[in-house]
């Protein structure tokens, strides 16, 4: 949201390629369309080529991966065929979630892009490019999953706001719509801080966040019918805040005193 805005571009314009049909993608994919991707601007590509309805190999396993064969029929409105590198032609976006690299992307991949584009390599722990090759490449905003590198795109920063709006209303399930708000809370607190082509999404230790994501999803649980309580927005933020500040503050405490360790920095996890 925030990178389309930094570039200028419509999400219900934007042309996306998808690299890597895992379970990651799959639900991305699913999320964007959601969230205003048209089907037909997406590219999705997985390790054998681009998705589109002559691919037979996935026809003939659609019981298995309904999803994939789902995925064929809708998207590509353009009816490209081919491999990985034509996928980017004239691409807008890349959100990738596959083999870890540095290679599985080329240079010259994100060359065929448009310009001003926007590469999300979320590989870990080596995105499927480097960002300072993707940069070299011509593309406008890089972001990865490493949080070494700037614009750090990782589950873990949805993670604690979702589950605490999740646990507060005791909801029955996640839906698309309650990821979908707190990724519009995200990046409405970046953009209030102020955004950039280095820094489009906010940073886990700017724990401020997290309640105002948690009460979103929270609310957002309760409009869509799937959840067990329904507290006040005041009650739901005072309780988030309450909870997450006291756990910050409670393993703060608890490092100072050397009950626990600290955790590693990202560059002794990957040597």
């Amino acid at each position: 949201m925030n990178a389309l805005k930094i570039v200028g571009k419509k999400m219900s314009e934007a042309l996306v390629t998808i690299v890597g049909v895992g379970s990651a993608n799959t639900r991305t994919a699913i999320v964007l369309m959601r969230a205003g991707v048209k089907p037909g601007n997406l590219v999705m590509v997985d390790s054998k080529g681009i998705l589109h309805p002559n691919r037979t190999d996935i026809e003939a396993e659609k019981e298995e991966n309904p999803w994939k064969w789902d995925f064929c029929l809708k998207t590509n409105a353009e009816g490209r065929t081919g491999g990985l590198s034509d996928a980017f032609e004239g691409a807008d976006a890349c959100i990738a979630a596959s083999k870890p690299g540095p290679g599985t992307i080329k240079k010259e991949d994100v060359a065929r892009m448009s310009t001003d584009s926007i590469v999300f390599a979320c590989a870990n722990p080596i995105p499927e490019i480097w960002p300072w090759e993707a940069k070299e490449a011509g593309t406008k905003i890089v972001a990865t999953g490493r949080s070494d590198f700037q614009n750090q795109i990782n589950n873990s920063l949805g993670f604690p706001g979702i589950f605490r709006g999740v646990l507060d209303v005791r909801a029955r399930t996640v839906t698309d719509d309650m990821c979908i708000a707190a990724a519009d809370e995200l990046a409405g607190f970046a953009e209030e801080r102020g955004i950039d082509e280095s820094d489009i999404v906010p940073r886990m230790d700017e724990w401020e966040v997290f309640p105002r994501v948690a009460v979103a999803c929270a609310l957002r649980s309760i409009s869509d019918g799937v959840a067990r309580l329904k507290p006040s927005r005041q009650e739901l933020w005072d309780r988030a805040v309450a909870l997450i500040k006291n756990t910050r503050e409670t393993t703060a405490l608890m490092m100072r005193e050397g009950l626990i360790e600290a955790p590693p920095s990202e560059e002794d996890v990957l040597g």
